[in-house]
């Protein structure tokens, strides 16, 4: 019974110290700013570039991914939503622009700039991303299938 005890102590110990090993590369400034932003954030994962701190986490249900720069300041935020979660005029306008294409992703931006969209639409033969700022859809990149 010792010995049981012992080893899930041991194993206990070892997983919490890999759920946060990834926090160990995340500045005290970029943390400090997370946690004020995000108090009820679960599921918190970092990643480390040399540009920028990305956290993924859950909040209220949803997924997010929040994007800091060296000093701590939040540079975006992102969430895949659904067509049903775009303003209607773009939801109107993108069943236009996909008549013989389907939604492959669908996500929203909001930084210091305002909120985008890039939705990224598909065929057999082409992969077409749109941007919006709200109002109207932008060819943001186009490919042909190999």
């Amino acid at each position: 019974m010792k010995r049981i005890l012992v080893t899930l102590t041991v194993l206990l110990s070892l997983i919490s110290m890999s759920s946060f090993a990834n926090e160990g590369k995340v500045n005290s400034r970029v943390l400090a700013s997370f946690n004020s932003s995000f108090k009820n954030a679960t599921e918190v994962g970092w990643t480390v570039s040399e540009n920028f701190y990305k956290a993924n986490f859950s909040l209220n249900g949803q997924y997010v991914a929040a994007y800091y720069d060296e000093g701590g300041q939040m540079i975006a935020l992102t969430r895949n939503i659904s067509s049903m979660q775009l303003p209607i005029s773009l939801q109107t306008s993108l069943k236009k622009e996909c008549d013989d294409l389907w939604i492959s992703d669908l996500f929203e931006v909001a930084n210091d700039q305002g909120t985008s969209y890039y939705v990224t639409l598909e065929n057999a033969d082409t992969k077409v991303v749109l941007k919006s700022n709200g109002s109207d859809w932008s060819t943001y990149q186009k490919q042909r299938k190999s």
